[in-house]
C-alpha cells in the first residue's frame, strides 16, 4: 500500500489529531488500531504525530476501523455544529470554581456577550481578552454594543452575560464558562490608554474605537467528562 500520495481535502496535521483523538476514545492501542485498519504500526504513529497526507484507500481504512467515515477524519464536518453525536460512555456534568474558570478563559478568543436591547435578548460573538480579570473587547461606534449598553446615568451600568465554551467533539467533552456583571464603555483618556495596551484584535475589522469592559460579579462554569 503506498502512503505517500494525498488524499483530497486532507489537512496535515488535522487528520493525525482525529485519528489520535478517536483511536483514544475507543480505547484502541496504536498497534491495534493498525492492525485493524491493516497499516504499519510506525506510520500510523508518524501520521498521528506529523503532517502526513494519507491515500484515500488508507483513511477509508482507518475509518472502517475507527468506526466513523472518512469525512469525518478529514474535518468535512468542521463547518457543521459541534455535539451532533451521541454521549460518551458515563458521562458526568462537574461544576467549576470561578479561579478554574478563570484560568480556561485566559488565552482569550471569541466569546459571547449577551444583553437586552428594544427587541429583547440579544447574543453577540466578540474577540476578547481577559485583562487584569476583566473582560476587553472592542467594537464599533454607534454599533449594537454601543446603542444599548448606555444607561444614560453616570456609575450604573448595564448588567450582561459573557459566555466562553470549548466543545471536544471526538470526545464527547467540553466546558463552559458563564460571567455575568456591568458593562463598562470605558471613556476616559487613561482607561483608555489600559485597555489599549492589553491588545485586543477584532476579526470582523474596521473601525471599532468602542473599548468594552466586564468586571465579573459572578463567574460560574461546568464541565462534560467522560469515564469510560
Amino acid at each position: 500500500m503506498t502512503e505517500h500520495s494525498t488524499a483530497p481535502g486532507a489537512a496535515p496535521g488535522d487528520l493525525g489529531r482525529r485519528v489520535a483523538a478517536r483511536r483514544e476514545a475507543l480505547g484502541l492501542s496504536r498497534e491495534q488500531l493498525a492492525g485493524q485498519a491493516d497499516i504499519d504500526s510506525g506510520y500510523l504513529a508518524y501520521l498521528e504525530e506529523s503532517a502526513a497526507s494519507p491515500t484515500s484507500e488508507t483513511v477509508q481504512s482507518l475509518a472502517a476501523a475507527l468506526e466513523t467515515t472518512p469525512e469525518e477524519l478529514l474535518g468535512g464536518t468542521v463547518d457543521l455544529p459541534p455535539g451532533r453525536g451521541p454521549a460518551a460512555a458515563a458521562p458526568s456534568l462537574d461544576m467549576l470554581d470561578p479561579n478554574e474558570c478563570l484560568h480556561l478563559i485566559f488565552p482569550g478568543g471569541v466569546g459571547r456577550v449577551a444583553f437586552t436591547d428594544a427587541g429583547g435578548p440579544m447574543i453577540l460573538p466578540v474577540n476578547y481578552v481577559l485583562h487584569d480579570n476583566a473582560v476587553v473587547f472592542r467594537t464599533a461606534v454607534g454599533g449594537p454594543f454601543d446603542e444599548n449598553l448606555r444607561t444614560g446615568v453616570e456609575g450604573v451600568e448595564f448588567k450582561v452575560a459573557f459566555e466562553v465554551d470549548r466543545i471536544d467533539d471526538p470526545n464527547r467533552e467540553g466546558w463552559s464558562v458563564l460571567i455575568r456583571g456591568g458593562a463598562h464603555l470605558v471613556s476616559s483618556a487613561e482607561e483608555q490608554a489600559i485597555v489599549k495596551a492589553a491588545d485586543v484584535q477584532s476579526w470582523a475589522g474596521g473601525e471599532r474605537e468602542l473599548y468594552v469592559k466586564i468586571i465579573p460579579a459572578e463567574v460560574t462554569g461546568r464541565r462534560i467528562r467522560h469515564h469510560g
